[in-house]
């Protein structure tokens, strides 16, 4: 469940009911000014709503003061072992301090640097890591991992409920990714505040991503998770902040540039799609909505097995096909498909977003469909058809089943009634009133 409590970092809101904000770290020195402020709106343009900066040491605390006043997206100060830096930070306009349950130097200095968030009236994030958990809770870190994770955040969080502070979020990452879905599952059940997810020291662009994908897209998928960050091994931030964004895209809880579908390709394949999906893949960069474009292999099935793209095309030896919201535009010779999709995508946005269409060349980019159609195969067309039959033939039998069932209980209702009067006691009659009376018989 998403959280109930909402906090805001600077400009974004944070849980309650927020969309899932998207968050990196800069590789940088922070105090190397020049690098930081160049990455940070690196990210800024990849889509970030906020970037975290660390600041292990005074001239990166410095540096602070400048780097919010230029970044275009609120800064986090990342704060381990001084808690000295972190009302240092705040004092340079951070944003909002991350510090570390099991570094930070123990509740008397929590107590400082809460004080002074109170005063500015700034959020913090409590970041438990499986990696530099409280030294209480290393040997339960061995028997029971999950606890263990657990135990630190609501220790945590039941200090900062003691100092009458509530404007926080709190994470919990591990590089091991069930230990991290499960307890976040269980955090999520027993505190308000909002969770902030990620797969600590996820690995490379590849597997990293892979991990993160697992383990947050479980998380976000039951509604848990207000905001993420992809901790990936790349000296280029941008990159996590993409892999945010497919993740998020893929569970369809934001949108943000175009969206590609691109099949796995088969015996079918008659072109080369490899190349074509990465060109298409590159040009789309150059576009920020939020439109979905298809790329599929085979003539035969890719109009259906991609109905609901705004764009797409499909190629087969020598000619393709491009259409558009599932229904076929233009036939093209297939060495000119992704400049003509092109083509059209930019009529569309220069019509303002209204689809331009020659009836002409969309007759016939059909008729050539029709023609190179295999009637056997499956496409989503005949399976909607067949489940539609057969949606029919159940309601048919359904009417039918009802009619027997209210033609039977009409049935029973008569028999009822019959046997009732079968059983009802003769009328017994007043003799002094009687017309007959004297003149009765007794019945044997």
């Amino acid at each position: 469940m998403s959280s109930k409590n909402q906090i805001h970092v600077g400009n974004v809101p944070i849980g309650g009911g927020a969309p899932v904000a998207v968050q990196t770290m800069t590789k940088t020195e922070t105090a190397d000014i020049e690098a930081t402020l160049a990455q940070i709106k690196r990210v800024a343009e990849a889509g970030a709503d906020m970037v975290r900066c660390a600041v292990p040491r005074e001239k990166d605390a410095e540096a602070l003061k400048t780097i919010v006043r230029e970044s275009p997206i609120p800064i986090i100060a990342d704060i381990h072992f001084n808690h000295t830096l972190a009302l240092k930070a705040f004092d340079a306009g951070a944003h909002c301090i991350r510090i570390n349950p099991g570094n930070i130097g123990g509740p008397e200095k929590v107590a400082e640097v809460v004080a002074k968030a109170k005063q500015l009236d700034r959020p913090m994030r409590i970041g438990v890591n499986s990696g530099s958990l409280p030294g209480h809770l290393r040997d339960l870190e061995y028997s029971n991992p999950i606890e263990a994770l657990v135990t630190a955040a609501v220790e945590f969080v039941e200090l900062m409920e003691r100092l009458d502070y509530t404007n926080f979020k709190v994470s919990m990452k591990s590089t091991s990714v069930p230990n991290t879905i499960a307890s976040n599952r269980l955090l999520a059940e027993r505190i308000p505040y909002p969770l902030h997810l990620g797969i600590t020291e996820a690995g490379t662009k590849w597997s990293g991503s892979l991990k993160s994908a697992v383990g947050l897209g479980t998380l976000l998928a039951d509604d848990i998770g207000d905001t993420i960050r992809i901790s990936l091994s790349t000296f280029q931030a941008e990159e996590e902040v993409k892999v945010a964004f497919e993740i998020l895209k893929a569970l369809r809880l934001r949108r943000k540039g175009p969206e590609l579908i691109a099949c796995p390709t088969c015996g079918r394949l008659q072109f080369d799609m490899d190349t074509v999906v990465a060109e298409v893949e590159k040009r789309l960069e150059a576009y920020e909505d939020p439109i979905q474009v298809s790329v599929l292999g085979c003539a035969v099935n890719g109009i259906g097995e991609a109905r609901h793209a705004d764009f797409g095309i499909t190629g087969a030896k020598d000619m393709g096909m491009i259409y558009a919201k599932g229904e076929p535009l233009k036939k093209v010779a297939t060495s000119e498909l992704v400049d003509e999709l092109f083509k059209e995508i930019d009529k569309y946005y220069a019509a303002g977003k209204t689809l331009v269409r020659d009836d002409a060349r969309a007759a016939e980019a059909a008729r050539w469909l029709a023609e190179n159609e295999d009637e056997t195969a499956m496409t989503p067309e005949r399976l909607a058809a067949m489940e539609a039959a057969e949606a029919e033939r159940e309601a048919v039998a359904e009417q039918e089943a009802a009619a027997e069932q209210e033609a039977a209980a009409e049935q029973e209702t008569a028999a009822e009634q019959e046997t009732a009067a079968e059983q009802e006691p003769a009328v017994q009659l007043d003799e002094a009133v009687s017309p007959v009376a004297g003149r009765r018989f007794t019945r044997t």
